[in-house]
């Protein structure tokens, strides 16, 4: 059994992800800290940042917070804004793209364990 948590933003640390220039990451909860099942994460898009065509092993549950940017699944693209909400099943080739003035910022859960990418471009 996991004992509660409580972790404070100023207990966040982001880093760079090395897949696109202008995206940062911070682990709010893992297995790291006790959680037995999934990861949430906050993650940061810089205007005029991209990420590139991926897959991931692991399904991405994601809730936009704010700003405004392009999400590509599959063939298709969806301009996205906050409050949106976004499931990427494992597998699926995705992308990002804020081409605003604002940064965009979303919550994205995965399972825990290992969350493999591979770059299609």
């Amino acid at each position: 059994m996991s004992d509660p948590l409580i972790r404070r933003r100023d207990e966040i640390e982001y880093e760079t992800v090395d897949a696109a220039d202008g995206l940062e990451k911070g682990v709010l909860v893992s297995d790291d800290h006790g959680a037995p099942h999934f990861a949430i994460r906050r993650f940061v898009l810089e205007p005029g940042a991209a990420v590139p065509k991926h897959t991931n092993d692991v399904e991405h549950e994601q809730y936009v917070l704010e700003g405004e940017y392009t999400v590509g699944i599959g063939d298709e693209e969806y301009a996205v804004e906050a409050g949106d909400s976004l499931l990427i099943p494992a597998g699926t080739v995705h992308w990002y793209r804020n081409e605003g003035d604002d940064p965009g910022a979303f919550i994205c859960a995965v399972p825990n364990g290992d969350d493999e990418i591979e770059l299609l471009e």
